[in-house]
């Protein structure tokens, strides 16, 4: 084998090393996802907004403890935020069997779930970021994009197990199965994480997390309207499918995560090779013409042609436009940065299911991938600026 790609082999393997903490949290996180709301519902008793706020009752977390996860990773190193995420996962699975346990008291029941899902949320944070940061710090600033990259694909890949695994441990294992499964995995990450060698702290100037997020913003901008066509497909292809009379709605979801996860694996090189502005363009076209497809599709076919083309375009946004926007910050601040980055996708994700459920009420739901589109195409609009901005200082430079 040539040592070219010995040694391309060798930086995967120490990045899926690393990232293998991600897959873990994830995977904790995907298991109770499709179980939660029924249990609200039907076992608990409470209404359909209440199952859902179980739900985004993490994202919220998740959004609202970036800045932490972002100083802890910059101060106390990456490993550090691993091992406190992996823990918060463990006590989510603890308070998770807590709740099973006083189902007799509903309200009760319901708050100790809650708490899980607030403590599952500032794991999410902490390994996320973490993950990317220790991992860069062990193949180099370089390959920042296949860290990310790989990053994703760990994310995606352990909700895409997790939901089935848990409705497959309920069914066989019952309830408490879910949250003694969590506290074994999050052990498990635990004691894979304490004996690894810790990233070094790079020493310099902390800057306030509000700068670094102003520095950040037309990045994260540019994910966040890439990310709505995700959300939009995510939330409501079953009931796109349903209006249209068409079934098999769910083959829509698998085009749309293998196109994701075949992409990242094919062309997570090409950003190194192409320049991340130039990747998200690229990228950010496929999505439009997908999620246009999707709102013209005249049959079922074309539709699904239109979720695999939106899969394979918004799979390089992340980390397309993660590179340039960690690259404005010095290396000292990089977990705040990430994490900074990170929120624009967080936030995304949460108004994309009451605003495009708002339009598809008003407009139908055709109209919901039409949106979707429009925002693919201003966050490609917002890349052409911003990689055009990316040539000022070098002609001032000559200048």
């Amino acid at each position: 084998m040539p040592a070219e790609s010995r040694s391309g082999t060798g930086t995967t393997l120490q990045v899926v090393s690393v990232v293998l903490f991600t897959f873990i949290a994830y995977l904790t996180i995907g298991i109770p996802l499709a179980v939660l709301p029924g249990y609200v519902h039907t076992d608990l008793g409470f209404g359909s907004v209440l199952a859902g706020l179980v739900i985004s009752i993490q994202y919220l977390a998740t959004l609202l403890t970036r800045p932490y996860a972002g100083q802890v990773i910059d101060t106390l190193g990456p490993k550090r935020a691993v091992l406190y995420g992996m823990a918060g996962c463990a006590g989510s699975g603890a308070l998770m069997l807590a709740s099973w346990s006083t189902q007799g008291v509903p309200w009760v029941s319901l708050g100790l779930l809650m708490l899980a899902r607030l403590v599952l949320g500032t794991s999410e944070s902490l390994v996320g970021s973490a993950s990317i940061s220790w991992g860069i710090d062990r193949v180099g600033a370089a390959n920042t994009a296949k860290v990310i990259s790989w990053n994703g694909i760990a994310s995606y890949g352990a909700l895409a197990i997790g939901a089935p695994l848990g409705v497959l441990m309920v069914q066989h294992l019952g309830l408490a199965s879910m949250g003694v499964g969590i506290i074994l995995l999050a052990t498990l990450g635990f004691a894979l994480a304490w004996p690894k060698r810790p990233a070094a702290l790079v020493h310099g100037e902390r800057m306030p997390f509000h700068h670094v997020l102003g520095r950040v913003l037309p990045h994260g901008m540019g994910l966040a309207l890439g990310g709505i066509g995700f959300g939009t497909i995510a939330t409501f292809i079953t009931l796109y499918y349903g209006s249209r009379g068409w079934s098999d709605a769910v083959y829509c979801l698998t085009a749309f995560g293998g196109c994701f996860i075949g992409a990242r694996l094919l062309f997570a090189n090409a950003i190194n090779r192409h320049g991340g502005f130039r990747v998200a363009i690229a990228c950010l076209s496929v999505e439009s013409i997908g999620l246009a497809l999707l709102w013209l599709a005249p049959s079922p076919w074309l539709a699904l042609a239109g979720a695999a083309l939106s899969g394979f375009g918004f799979s390089l946004v992340f980390p397309a436009l993660g590179v340039e926007a960690v690259g404005l910050v010095p290396a000292s601040n990089r977990g705040a940065a990430l994490g900074a980055y990170s929120l624009f996708i967080d936030v995304s994700l949460g108004i994309t299911g009451p605003l495009v459920g708002a339009i598809a009420g008003a407009f139908g739901f055709g109209s919901i991938f039409l949106f979707a589109a429009l925002a693919a195409l201003s966050g490609l609009a917002l890349s052409l600026v911003l990689y055009q901005r990316s040539f000022a200082p070098q002609s001032n430079a000559r200048a």
